[in-house]
């Protein structure tokens, strides 16, 4: 009798009008749930009730999942006084819940990003929240990602709570979280088993193993939200970058290379850092199975340079002019050039100078009408 009314207002101005015919299709209708199952202080024998009820109380049909809420990230943040932290009815409504598999609901797996994204892919939220990463929808809409799930993958591709869980979303620093720095191969390897199996054989995924979190994991290298297409030129070039926050040194000799150089423009097709020791099974050189070991560097350059000799795999990738013990003749040529370059510009500087003294003279001798022969 009061709440048909769509445009009926409670004493705080908002609005507590509720759709009878979406009521009806929710879950809840479809189980002939009352209004006082879930509004509990409200009484056929109280009417009109109070303008202030106590908050429904999703527990009473929901324990395992209100238990599961009660360690996440959204319920920390409420419990530290935060109002924008999701809640049950934030993700799935309040009169018009619809089961997961129905298409038109909140939580419908196609549906997810859209749902989070109310939150996480606003930039004011994110300000205002101060939301870790920021607007981190608008990263997962345009990563690759975001893409299959608006494509004929939309089923097997993964959205948010692939990654972060449900009811059991934690915080990235809670060893129990799927985020965890710890836990992010495990958790990409969910889908991505190929890969998992050998960066965990490889040297990044044993480090991990022993306990150095430090090691790079899937998203050191892919980033977590704005995962692009790895056979993009853009990623193949900038991801050189991200081996260089661990092997800044080796990046630097690797940039006066040929290869590095035409990378740092933006060329692709030149050998990048996973083109010579791979991407996820990187091994190091004393390993046989390595692709830059002894027996195996040779077959690396001839991918790219088809009949190459052995001699050619004796390049050095990383030759370092500053370093004399590991090349010398590279260390006292590289020595002869800086001096030779110097000599040069300083030859030349002394001579303009010279030159300049000169027609200095001149200028002044004709200024006092004296003619130089």
């Amino acid at each position: 009798m009061c709440h048909a009314d769509k445009d009926a207002k409670g004493a705080a101005g908002k609005s507590i009008a509720v759709d009878a015919a979406k009521f009806a299709k929710s879950v809840h209708g479809e189980l002939n749930l009352q209004c006082t199952d879930c509004h509990a202080d409200v009484s056929v024998d109280k009417i009109p009730h109070p303008d202030k009820l106590k908050p429904v109380n999703c527990a009473t049909c929901h324990d395992k999942a209100v238990k599961e809420y009660a360690g996440t990230v959204h319920a920390i943040a409420r419990k530290g006084g935060s109002t924008l932290a999701a809640n049950c009815t934030d993700c799935h409504g309040t009169h018009d819940i619809l089961r997961s598999k129905e298409p038109a609901s909140h939580t419908n797996h196609a549906n997810i990003e859209a749902t989070c994204s109310k939150c996480h892919g606003s930039d004011a939220m994110a300000a205002t929240g101060k939301m870790p990463g920021g607007n981190v929808g608008g990263k997962f809409h345009d990563s690759i990602h975001g893409k299959a799930m608006k494509g004929a993958a939309q089923g097997s591709a993964p959205t948010c709570n692939n990654c972060h869980g449900s009811h059991n979303i934690r915080p990235k620093s809670d060893p129990a979280s799927r985020t965890n720095r710890a836990r992010v191969p495990e958790t990409c390897g969910a889908c991505h088993k190929p890969e998992r199996d050998e960066y965990v054989n490889g040297m990044h995924g044993k480090l991990r193993q022993d306990g150095v979190l430090a090691a790079p994991g899937c998203t050191d290298c892919h980033s977590a939200h704005g995962i692009q297409q790895h056979e993009t030129p853009k990623f193949q070039t900038e991801v050189i970058k991200e081996c260089g926050t661990c092997h800044a040194d080796y990046l630097a000799t690797y940039r006066d290379t040929f290869h590095g150089q035409v990378t740092a423009l933006g060329y692709s097709r030149m050998a990048t850092c996973a083109s010579c020791h791979g991407a996820h099974a990187v091994l190091p050189a004393s390993n046989p199975a390595s692709k830059v070991s002894k027996q195996n560097r040779l077959a690396t350059c001839q991918v790219c340079h088809p009949g190459a000799p052995p001699g050619f795999a004796s390049f050095d990738p990383h030759a370092n002019k500053h370093d004399r013990a590991r090349d010398p003749i590279y260390y006292f040529a590289a020595k002869f050039m800086e001096l030779l370059l110097f000599g040069v510009f300083a030859f030349f500087g002394i001579h303009t100078v010279f030159w300049f003294y000169r027609e200095a003279r001149e200028k002044l001798g004709r200024g006092n009408g004296k003619e130089k022969h």
